[in-house]
Protein backbone atom coordinates (compact mmCIF):
# COMPACT_ATOMS: atom_id res chain seq x y z
CA UNK A 1 0.00 0.00 0.00
CA UNK A 2 1.27 3.50 -0.81
CA UNK A 3 2.17 5.84 2.03
CA UNK A 4 -0.65 8.06 3.24
CA UNK A 5 0.81 11.48 3.88
CA UNK A 6 -1.19 14.62 4.59
CA UNK A 7 -0.31 17.22 1.96
CA UNK A 8 0.58 20.19 4.14
CA UNK A 9 3.65 21.70 5.79
CA UNK A 10 3.89 21.19 9.53
CA UNK A 11 6.87 21.92 11.76
CA UNK A 12 6.89 20.27 15.17
CA UNK A 13 10.56 20.80 15.98
CA UNK A 14 13.40 22.93 14.76
CA UNK A 15 14.96 21.67 11.52
CA UNK A 16 16.70 19.30 11.97
CA UNK A 17 14.88 17.86 14.97
CA UNK A 18 16.39 15.82 17.82
CA UNK A 19 15.84 12.40 16.25
CA UNK A 20 17.34 13.56 12.96
CA UNK A 21 20.29 15.01 14.87
CA UNK A 22 20.84 11.68 16.62
CA UNK A 23 20.74 9.83 13.31
CA UNK A 24 23.12 12.35 11.80
CA UNK A 25 25.59 11.69 14.59
CA UNK A 26 25.49 8.03 13.57
CA UNK A 27 26.00 9.09 9.94
CA UNK A 28 29.12 11.07 10.86
CA UNK A 29 30.45 8.08 12.80
CA UNK A 30 29.90 5.50 10.07
CA UNK A 31 29.52 7.11 6.63
CA UNK A 32 32.50 8.41 4.67
CA UNK A 33 32.88 12.19 5.07
CA UNK A 34 32.93 12.63 1.29
CA UNK A 35 29.26 11.63 1.11
CA UNK A 36 27.64 14.99 1.72
CA UNK A 37 24.14 15.79 2.97
CA UNK A 38 22.44 19.03 1.99
CA UNK A 39 19.70 18.93 4.62
CA UNK A 40 20.25 16.43 7.47
CA UNK A 41 16.63 15.55 8.17
CA UNK A 42 16.02 11.83 8.06
CA UNK A 43 12.89 10.82 6.19
CA UNK A 44 10.56 8.01 7.20
CA UNK A 45 7.60 8.58 4.85
CA UNK A 46 6.92 10.55 1.69
CA UNK A 47 4.15 10.98 -0.86
CA UNK A 48 2.89 13.63 -3.23
CA UNK A 49 4.81 16.80 -2.46
CA UNK A 50 5.59 16.12 1.22
CA UNK A 51 8.48 14.48 3.05
CA UNK A 52 7.87 13.41 6.67
CA UNK A 53 10.95 13.20 8.86
CA UNK A 54 11.57 11.04 11.91
CA UNK A 55 10.57 13.94 14.19
CA UNK A 56 7.16 14.19 12.54
CA UNK A 57 7.88 17.36 10.56
CA UNK A 58 6.13 17.64 7.20
CA UNK A 59 8.42 19.31 4.66
CA UNK A 60 7.45 20.61 1.21
CA UNK A 61 9.56 18.96 -1.47
CA UNK A 62 10.91 21.23 -4.21
CA UNK A 63 13.73 18.82 -5.06
CA UNK A 64 12.26 15.39 -5.94
CA UNK A 65 15.51 13.74 -4.88
CA UNK A 66 17.20 15.73 -7.70
CA UNK A 67 14.48 15.20 -10.32
CA UNK A 68 13.94 11.51 -9.51
CA UNK A 69 10.54 11.24 -7.84
CA UNK A 70 8.64 12.96 -10.63
CA UNK A 71 5.56 10.80 -10.01
CA UNK A 72 5.92 11.21 -6.23
CA UNK A 73 7.86 9.20 -3.68
CA UNK A 74 5.30 6.41 -3.34
CA UNK A 75 3.15 6.52 -6.46
CA UNK A 76 0.48 3.78 -6.26
CA UNK A 77 1.24 2.22 -9.67
CA UNK A 78 4.95 2.09 -8.85
CA UNK A 79 4.35 0.58 -5.42
CA UNK A 80 1.94 -2.07 -6.75
CA UNK A 81 4.26 -3.20 -9.54
CA UNK A 82 7.32 -3.27 -7.27
CA UNK A 83 5.55 -5.28 -4.57
CA UNK A 84 4.35 -7.81 -7.13
CA UNK A 85 7.81 -8.11 -8.68
CA UNK A 86 9.56 -8.54 -5.32
CA UNK A 87 7.23 -11.42 -4.53
CA UNK A 88 8.03 -13.09 -7.87
CA UNK A 89 11.84 -12.62 -7.98
CA UNK A 90 14.32 -9.85 -7.30
CA UNK A 91 17.22 -10.72 -9.61
CA UNK A 92 18.54 -13.21 -12.11
CA UNK A 93 20.92 -10.97 -14.14
CA UNK A 94 19.53 -10.25 -17.60
CA UNK A 95 22.81 -11.40 -19.16
CA UNK A 96 22.35 -14.87 -17.62
CA UNK A 97 18.62 -15.59 -17.67
CA UNK A 98 16.52 -12.72 -19.05
CA UNK A 99 12.99 -11.60 -18.17
CA UNK A 100 10.11 -9.76 -19.82
CA UNK A 101 10.22 -6.62 -17.67
CA UNK A 102 13.50 -5.53 -19.29
CA UNK A 103 11.97 -5.94 -22.73
CA UNK A 104 8.87 -3.98 -21.78
CA UNK A 105 10.95 -1.01 -20.60
CA UNK A 106 12.96 -1.03 -23.84
CA UNK A 107 9.73 -1.12 -25.84
CA UNK A 108 8.43 1.89 -23.93
CA UNK A 109 11.69 3.76 -24.53
CA UNK A 110 11.49 3.04 -28.26
CA UNK A 111 7.97 4.44 -28.37
CA UNK A 112 8.52 7.53 -26.20
CA UNK A 113 11.98 8.85 -27.12
CA UNK A 114 12.30 11.32 -30.01
CA UNK A 115 12.18 10.04 -33.58
CA UNK A 116 10.30 7.33 -35.45
CA UNK A 117 13.39 5.39 -36.56
CA UNK A 118 14.10 1.84 -35.42
CA UNK A 119 15.64 1.91 -31.94
CA UNK A 120 17.44 -0.29 -29.46
CA UNK A 121 18.08 0.22 -25.74
CA UNK A 122 20.43 -1.07 -23.08
CA UNK A 123 19.63 -0.68 -19.38
CA UNK A 124 22.00 0.27 -16.58
CA UNK A 125 21.92 1.46 -12.96
CA UNK A 126 22.81 5.16 -12.98
CA UNK A 127 23.05 8.17 -15.22
CA UNK A 128 26.84 8.09 -15.17
CA UNK A 129 26.77 4.47 -16.33
CA UNK A 130 24.44 5.40 -19.17
CA UNK A 131 26.72 8.23 -20.29
CA UNK A 132 29.83 6.04 -20.18
CA UNK A 133 28.11 3.41 -22.27
CA UNK A 134 26.78 5.95 -24.77
CA UNK A 135 30.37 7.08 -25.35
CA UNK A 136 31.52 3.47 -25.74
CA UNK A 137 28.79 2.83 -28.29
CA UNK A 138 29.60 6.00 -30.26
CA UNK A 139 33.29 5.12 -30.39
CA UNK A 140 32.66 1.63 -31.67
CA UNK A 141 30.16 2.83 -34.28
CA UNK A 142 32.33 5.64 -35.65
CA UNK A 143 35.78 4.15 -35.14
CA UNK A 144 36.77 7.52 -33.68
CA UNK A 145 37.84 8.48 -30.15
CA UNK A 146 37.28 12.20 -29.42
CA UNK A 147 34.27 13.35 -27.41
CA UNK A 148 33.13 16.97 -27.24
CA UNK A 149 31.34 18.35 -24.17
CA UNK A 150 30.29 21.85 -23.15
CA UNK A 151 31.12 24.44 -20.55
CA UNK A 152 28.92 24.14 -17.42
CA UNK A 153 28.13 20.49 -18.24
CA UNK A 154 27.48 17.81 -15.64
CA UNK A 155 27.52 14.17 -16.72
CA UNK A 156 28.46 12.17 -13.62
CA UNK A 157 31.08 11.17 -11.06
CA UNK A 158 32.87 8.22 -12.68
CA UNK A 159 36.28 8.81 -14.28
CA UNK A 160 35.04 9.36 -17.83
CA UNK A 161 31.99 11.35 -16.75
CA UNK A 162 34.12 13.53 -14.47
CA UNK A 163 36.21 14.35 -17.54
CA UNK A 164 33.00 15.34 -19.34
CA UNK A 165 31.81 17.39 -16.35
CA UNK A 166 32.96 21.01 -16.29
CA UNK A 167 32.78 21.99 -12.61
CA UNK A 168 35.80 21.22 -10.45
CA UNK A 169 34.43 21.46 -6.88
CA UNK A 170 33.14 19.19 -5.56
CA UNK A 171 33.08 16.78 -8.49
CA UNK A 172 36.66 16.64 -9.78
CA UNK A 173 38.96 18.11 -7.15
CA UNK A 174 41.79 15.67 -6.38
CA UNK A 175 40.39 12.79 -8.43
CA UNK A 176 42.49 13.06 -11.60
CA UNK A 177 44.01 12.16 -13.95
CA UNK A 178 40.86 11.92 -16.01
CA UNK A 179 39.96 10.05 -19.19
CA UNK A 180 41.63 11.40 -22.31
CA UNK A 181 40.22 12.53 -25.65
CA UNK A 182 37.59 14.78 -24.08
CA UNK A 183 37.35 18.35 -25.41
CA UNK A 184 35.34 21.26 -24.03
CA UNK A 185 33.63 23.98 -26.04
CA UNK A 186 31.56 27.10 -25.17
CA UNK A 187 27.95 26.68 -24.09
CA UNK A 188 25.21 28.94 -25.43
CA UNK A 189 24.50 30.57 -22.04
CA UNK A 190 22.39 33.63 -22.84
CA UNK A 191 22.61 35.36 -19.46
CA UNK A 192 26.42 35.19 -19.29
CA UNK A 193 27.37 35.25 -22.97
CA UNK A 194 30.45 37.44 -23.35
CA UNK A 195 29.61 38.58 -26.88
CA UNK A 196 26.51 40.09 -28.43
CA UNK A 197 23.58 38.83 -26.37
CA UNK A 198 21.21 39.39 -29.27
CA UNK A 199 23.24 36.88 -31.33
CA UNK A 200 23.97 34.18 -28.75
CA UNK A 201 22.75 31.29 -30.92
CA UNK A 202 24.86 32.35 -33.91
CA UNK A 203 27.97 33.29 -31.98
CA UNK A 204 27.90 30.20 -29.76
CA UNK A 205 27.42 27.90 -32.75
CA UNK A 206 30.27 29.58 -34.62
CA UNK A 207 32.56 29.28 -31.58
CA UNK A 208 31.64 25.62 -31.14
CA UNK A 209 32.28 24.59 -34.74
CA UNK A 210 35.44 26.69 -35.09
CA UNK A 211 36.94 25.27 -31.91
CA UNK A 212 36.19 21.67 -32.85
CA UNK A 213 37.64 22.20 -36.33
CA UNK A 214 40.82 23.84 -35.06
CA UNK A 215 41.54 21.80 -31.94
CA UNK A 216 40.11 18.36 -32.67
CA UNK A 217 39.15 17.90 -36.32
CA UNK A 218 35.63 16.82 -37.22
CA UNK A 219 36.89 13.53 -38.65
CA UNK A 220 38.24 12.57 -35.19
CA UNK A 221 35.06 13.22 -33.20
CA UNK A 222 33.02 10.19 -32.17
CA UNK A 223 30.35 12.09 -30.27
CA UNK A 224 29.08 15.46 -29.09
CA UNK A 225 27.23 15.17 -25.79
CA UNK A 226 24.96 17.82 -24.33
CA UNK A 227 22.17 18.29 -21.80
CA UNK A 228 19.37 20.03 -23.77
CA UNK A 229 18.85 22.09 -20.61
CA UNK A 230 21.93 21.94 -18.44
CA UNK A 231 21.23 20.69 -14.93
CA UNK A 232 23.97 21.05 -12.34
CA UNK A 233 25.47 23.86 -14.43
CA UNK A 234 22.51 26.05 -13.46
CA UNK A 235 19.47 25.06 -15.55
CA UNK A 236 20.93 26.85 -18.55
CA UNK A 237 18.47 26.98 -21.44
CA UNK A 238 20.14 27.57 -24.81
CA UNK A 239 18.50 30.03 -27.21
CA UNK A 240 15.93 28.77 -29.70
CA UNK A 241 17.47 27.24 -32.80
CA UNK A 242 20.90 26.51 -31.34
CA UNK A 243 20.37 22.87 -30.36
CA UNK A 244 18.92 21.83 -33.75
CA UNK A 245 21.92 23.42 -35.48
CA UNK A 246 24.33 21.44 -33.30
CA UNK A 247 22.44 18.21 -34.05
CA UNK A 248 22.40 18.93 -37.80
CA UNK A 249 26.12 19.75 -37.80
CA UNK A 250 26.87 16.44 -36.08
CA UNK A 251 24.87 14.55 -38.69
CA UNK A 252 26.67 16.37 -41.49
CA UNK A 253 30.04 15.23 -40.14
CA UNK A 254 29.12 11.67 -39.16
CA UNK A 255 29.33 12.49 -35.45
CA UNK A 256 27.00 10.79 -32.96
CA UNK A 257 24.80 13.38 -31.24
CA UNK A 258 24.14 12.29 -27.65
CA UNK A 259 21.39 14.03 -25.68
CA UNK A 260 21.93 13.62 -21.95
CA UNK A 261 18.31 13.75 -20.76
CA UNK A 262 19.03 12.25 -17.35
CA UNK A 263 17.64 15.28 -15.49
CA UNK A 264 15.36 16.67 -18.20
CA UNK A 265 13.63 13.46 -19.26
CA UNK A 266 10.24 11.92 -18.46
CA UNK A 267 7.87 14.90 -18.45
CA UNK A 268 10.09 17.14 -16.35
CA UNK A 269 10.26 19.98 -18.92
CA UNK A 270 6.65 19.78 -20.14
CA UNK A 271 7.45 17.29 -22.91
CA UNK A 272 8.47 13.66 -22.59
CA UNK A 273 12.00 14.82 -23.34
CA UNK A 274 13.53 18.28 -23.57
CA UNK A 275 14.64 17.58 -27.16
CA UNK A 276 10.97 17.42 -28.14
CA UNK A 277 10.60 21.17 -27.61
CA UNK A 278 12.39 21.94 -30.90
CA UNK A 279 11.89 18.59 -32.61
CA UNK A 280 15.52 17.54 -32.13
CA UNK A 281 16.09 13.82 -32.73
CA UNK A 282 19.30 12.63 -31.06
CA UNK A 283 21.25 9.62 -32.30
CA UNK A 284 21.58 8.40 -28.70
CA UNK A 285 19.70 9.54 -25.62
CA UNK A 286 20.67 8.79 -22.02
CA UNK A 287 18.00 8.59 -19.34
CA UNK A 288 17.83 7.86 -15.61
CA UNK A 289 16.49 9.82 -12.59
CA UNK A 290 12.73 10.15 -13.31
CA UNK A 291 12.54 6.88 -15.23
CA UNK A 292 11.66 4.58 -12.33
CA UNK A 293 9.94 6.49 -9.54
CA UNK A 294 12.96 6.39 -7.24
CA UNK A 295 14.52 3.02 -8.02
CA UNK A 296 17.96 2.88 -9.68
CA UNK A 297 17.59 2.46 -13.43
CA UNK A 298 19.17 4.12 -16.45
CA UNK A 299 19.17 3.59 -20.19
CA UNK A 300 20.87 4.35 -23.46
CA UNK A 301 18.40 4.42 -26.34
CA UNK A 302 19.31 5.11 -29.93
CA UNK A 303 19.34 4.33 -33.60
CA UNK A 304 19.39 0.59 -34.16
CA UNK A 305 22.44 0.66 -36.42
CA UNK A 306 24.46 2.58 -33.81
CA UNK A 307 23.35 0.54 -30.81
CA UNK A 308 23.87 -2.76 -32.63
CA UNK A 309 27.43 -1.88 -33.63
CA UNK A 310 28.78 -3.18 -30.32
CA UNK A 311 29.84 -6.83 -30.18
CA UNK A 312 27.83 -9.28 -28.08
CA UNK A 313 28.86 -9.04 -24.44
CA UNK A 314 30.25 -5.53 -24.86
CA UNK A 315 27.35 -3.94 -22.99
CA UNK A 316 25.77 -4.95 -19.72
CA UNK A 317 26.35 -5.21 -15.99
CA UNK A 318 25.30 -7.48 -13.14
CA UNK A 319 22.43 -5.28 -11.96
CA UNK A 320 21.66 -3.37 -15.17
CA UNK A 321 17.92 -3.49 -15.81
CA UNK A 322 17.14 -5.15 -12.49
CA UNK A 323 13.60 -6.59 -12.64
CA UNK A 324 12.35 -4.64 -9.62
CA UNK A 325 13.65 -1.37 -11.08
CA UNK A 326 12.09 -2.25 -14.43
CA UNK A 327 8.75 -2.91 -12.74
CA UNK A 328 9.02 0.50 -11.06
CA UNK A 329 9.75 2.13 -14.42
CA UNK A 330 6.68 0.57 -16.00
CA UNK A 331 4.58 1.87 -13.09
CA UNK A 332 6.12 5.33 -13.34
CA UNK A 333 5.59 5.58 -17.10
CA UNK A 334 2.02 4.33 -16.74
CA UNK A 335 1.45 7.09 -14.17
CA UNK A 336 2.94 9.73 -16.48
CA UNK A 337 0.68 8.64 -19.32
CA UNK A 338 -2.50 8.23 -17.26
CA UNK A 339 -2.13 11.53 -15.40
CA UNK A 340 -0.73 13.61 -18.30
CA UNK A 341 2.31 14.67 -16.32
CA UNK A 342 3.70 16.57 -19.31
CA UNK A 343 0.65 18.79 -19.06
CA UNK A 344 1.05 18.98 -15.29
CA UNK A 345 4.66 20.18 -15.73
CA UNK A 346 3.43 23.02 -17.91
CA UNK A 347 0.89 23.97 -15.23
CA UNK A 348 3.67 24.02 -12.63
CA UNK A 349 5.72 26.27 -14.92
CA UNK A 350 2.86 28.76 -15.27
CA UNK A 351 2.29 28.89 -11.52
CA UNK A 352 5.97 29.20 -10.66
CA UNK A 353 6.97 31.77 -13.25
CA UNK A 354 4.23 34.18 -12.23
CA UNK A 355 5.37 34.04 -8.62
CA UNK A 356 9.08 34.20 -9.50
CA UNK A 357 8.57 37.25 -11.72
CA UNK A 358 6.83 39.01 -8.85
CA UNK A 359 9.81 38.08 -6.68
CA UNK A 360 12.22 39.53 -9.26
CA UNK A 361 10.31 42.82 -9.23
CA UNK A 362 10.84 43.11 -5.48
CA UNK A 363 14.45 41.96 -5.25
CA UNK A 364 17.12 43.16 -7.69
CA UNK A 365 19.39 40.26 -6.73
CA UNK A 366 17.37 38.03 -9.07
CA UNK A 367 19.46 38.19 -12.22
CA UNK A 368 17.45 35.75 -14.32
CA UNK A 369 14.50 33.37 -14.11
CA UNK A 370 14.85 30.43 -16.46
CA UNK A 371 13.92 26.83 -17.16
CA UNK A 372 11.02 24.96 -18.65
CA UNK A 373 8.18 22.92 -17.21
CA UNK A 374 8.86 21.85 -13.62
CA UNK A 375 12.61 22.45 -14.07
CA UNK A 376 13.02 26.09 -13.07
CA UNK A 377 15.67 28.27 -11.51
CA UNK A 378 16.65 31.76 -10.43
CA UNK A 379 20.22 33.00 -10.76
CA UNK A 380 21.24 35.34 -7.94
CA UNK A 381 23.62 38.25 -8.46
CA UNK A 382 25.00 41.18 -6.50
CA UNK A 383 22.24 43.56 -7.58
CA UNK A 384 20.84 45.80 -10.28
CA UNK A 385 23.44 46.48 -12.94
CA UNK A 386 25.92 44.06 -11.37
CA UNK A 387 25.59 40.44 -12.49
CA UNK A 388 28.46 39.20 -10.34
CA UNK A 389 27.44 35.74 -9.03
CA UNK A 390 26.19 35.78 -5.45
CA UNK A 391 26.76 32.30 -3.97
CA UNK A 392 26.73 33.57 -0.39
CA UNK A 393 23.21 34.93 -0.67
CA UNK A 394 22.13 31.77 -2.49
CA UNK A 395 23.38 29.64 0.40
CA UNK A 396 21.65 31.82 2.99
CA UNK A 397 18.30 31.74 1.21
CA UNK A 398 18.61 27.98 0.69
CA UNK A 399 19.32 27.48 4.42
CA UNK A 400 16.42 29.75 5.40
CA UNK A 401 14.04 27.70 3.26
CA UNK A 402 15.28 24.51 4.91
CA UNK A 403 14.72 25.93 8.38
CA UNK A 404 11.10 26.66 7.44
CA UNK A 405 10.42 23.21 6.07
CA UNK A 406 10.96 23.77 2.33
CA UNK A 407 13.43 21.45 0.60
CA UNK A 408 15.28 23.47 -2.02
CA UNK A 409 18.46 22.82 -3.98
CA UNK A 410 21.28 24.97 -5.29
CA UNK A 411 23.21 24.59 -8.53
CA UNK A 412 25.36 26.48 -10.99
CA UNK A 413 29.02 26.63 -11.89
CA UNK A 414 29.31 29.63 -9.56
CA UNK A 415 27.02 28.23 -6.84
CA UNK A 416 24.53 31.08 -7.29
CA UNK A 417 21.44 29.31 -8.66
CA UNK A 418 18.37 28.16 -6.73
CA UNK A 419 16.75 25.33 -8.67
CA UNK A 420 13.23 23.99 -8.31
CA UNK A 421 12.25 20.43 -9.21
CA UNK A 422 8.96 19.69 -7.46
CA UNK A 423 7.36 16.28 -7.95
CA UNK A 424 4.55 16.51 -10.48
CA UNK A 425 2.26 14.87 -7.94
CA UNK A 426 2.42 17.98 -5.74
CA UNK A 427 -0.85 19.94 -5.29
CA UNK A 428 -1.03 23.63 -6.19
CA UNK A 429 -1.63 24.67 -2.58
CA UNK A 430 1.76 23.27 -1.58
CA UNK A 431 3.45 25.01 -4.50
CA UNK A 432 2.01 28.34 -3.37
CA UNK A 433 2.93 27.71 0.26
CA UNK A 434 6.46 26.74 -0.71
CA UNK A 435 6.79 29.90 -2.80
CA UNK A 436 5.53 31.91 0.18
CA UNK A 437 8.37 30.43 2.24
CA UNK A 438 10.82 31.29 -0.56
CA UNK A 439 9.60 34.89 -0.65
CA UNK A 440 9.96 35.17 3.13
CA UNK A 441 13.54 33.89 2.84
CA UNK A 442 14.30 36.57 0.23
CA UNK A 443 12.73 39.24 2.41
CA UNK A 444 14.88 38.22 5.36
CA UNK A 445 18.20 37.86 3.53
CA UNK A 446 18.21 39.65 0.14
Amino acid sequence: MSAVVEQHRRLITAIPGPRSQALHARKVATVAAGVGTGLPVYIERAAGGVLVDVDGNHLIDFGSGIAVTTVGSSAPRVVERVQRQVEEFTHTCFMVTPYEEYLAVCEKLAALTPGTHEKRSALFNSGAEAVENAVKIARVFTGRTAVVAFDHAYHGRTNLTMALTAKNMPYKQGFGPFASEVYRVPMAYPYRWAGDRTRVADEAFEAFTAQVHAQVGEENVAAVIIEPIQGEGGFIVPPEGWLPRVADWCREHGIVFIADEIQTGFCRTGDWFACDHEGVVPDLITTAKGIAGGLPLAAVTGRAEIMDAVHAGGLGGTYGGNPVACAAALGAIETMEAEDLCGRAREVEALFTGRLRALAEKFDVVGEIRGRGAMLAVELVTGAGDDTPNPGLTARINAACHQQGLVTLTAGTYGNVLRFLPPLAIPDELLHEGLDVLEQAFAAHA
